[in-house]
């Protein structure tokens, strides 16, 4: 009897102090805005703007492999708020000189503003916003891909923690807009990076992967290198490699319609 009365003096004492270890653990994870917040100031913000070379591999299911290299430079406005893209391919000689550029508004309720210029044709074209999310330049990227979808235009859970990861699912608040149901995220809790992207069809079933696949530190910034998404209906796969990656460049505002045509030096280098 006086074993018993011992243990249970010793469980009493002791589950206050699970009670506080749990409490305590709680608090090291971010409410789910904090989370997406901070993901996507890494994967779209880092530095005031940024410029990569950039390779792209597209294998079709009967392995054939088609290839794109361009430029890409970025600016922002400020963290998490407007952005603007400029990209200027180099190769193949079927795409040389064709430039795609984006003004990037973080308000979901205005439309970002895309151009493309074919240089095959000497025209340039204003890409509507319902073509967003169509397939960038034949790749399974999609134009929203490049530049980023605004938070705004989700709703966000917290569905899973992890050791490694914050897993979050984004539903759309305009499900008639898009073709996914759904999509959720694997962020990793040390660096905020997104390493996983899994979307879901309207039947539920996953059909669209886009993964991290390397990561550096560049510049103290923890940067994407290496991208993969994969068309699991299809069976096709994007690879995109990006060199040549600087921060805080001090871009001046290239991101004009009058640069479609004639880009400066700074980037067709």
């Amino acid at each position: 009897m006086k074993q018993v009365l011992t243990l249970i003096l010793i469980l009493a004492l002791a589950l206050p102090l699970f009670a506080a270890g749990e409490n305590d653990a709680s608090k090291e994870v971010p409410d789910v805005e904090t989370i997406v917040s901070k993901a996507n100031i890494v994967a779209y913000y880092q530095g005031e703007d940024g410029k990569a070379k950039v390779k792209m591999t597209i294998t079709n299911k009967q392995n054939q492999i088609r290839q794109r290299e361009f430029n890409i430079l970025r600016k922002d406005t400020e963290d998490g708020g407007d952005q603007k893209y400029f990209v200027y391919f180099l190769k193949p000689p079927d795409v040389r000189k064709m430039v795609y550029m984006v003004h990037k508004h973080a308000d979901p309720d205005k439309d970002d503003d895309r151009w493309l210029y074919l240089p095959a044709l000497d025209l340039d074209k204003r890409i509507a916003a319902g073509d967003k999310r169509t397939s960038f330049v034949g790749s399974d990227f999609l134009y929203e891909d490049v530049s980023g979808r605004s938070l705004k235009e989700d709703t966000h859970e917290l569905i899973k923690t992890t050791d490694e990861f914050f897993v979050v699912k984004n539903i759309p608040k305009k499900p008639d807009t898009v073709e996914f149901s759904y999509y959720n995220v694997s962020i990793d809790r040390k660096t905020y990076v997104p390493m996983k992207m899994e979307f879901y069809d309207k039947d539920d079933k996953l059909y669209r992967l886009i993964e991290s696949k390397k990561v550096e530190v560049i510049q103290k910034i923890p940067t994407v290198v290496k991208s993969v998404v994969s068309d699991l209906k299809t069976g096709s796969k994007t690879e995109m490699e990006f060199t040549e990656v600087k921060y805080d460049i001090d871009l001046e505002d290239i991101f004009q319609e009058r640069y479609l045509r004639r880009p400066p030096r700074e980037v067709m280098r």
